[in-house]
């Protein structure tokens, strides 16, 4: 069986992939700013929507 891309967008409530550059902003926010600093053990979803769906 072969899953279509268009199927998977089905599941995506944004309609869309995400981006490399949309993944890097949180990293670069994580690594670099000094407001992260307190952030320990936590999951970021970045995924478009798709854990709300």
């Amino acid at each position: 069986m072969t899953v279509k891309s268009e199927d998977i967008l089905k599941f995506i409530p944004l309609g869309r992939y995400g981006q490399p550059e949309e993944v890097a902003g949180l990293v670069q926010f994580l690594a670099a700013d000094p407001a992260a600093a307190y952030i320990t053990g936590q999951v970021f979803n970045i995924d478009g929507g798709m854990v709300m769906a």
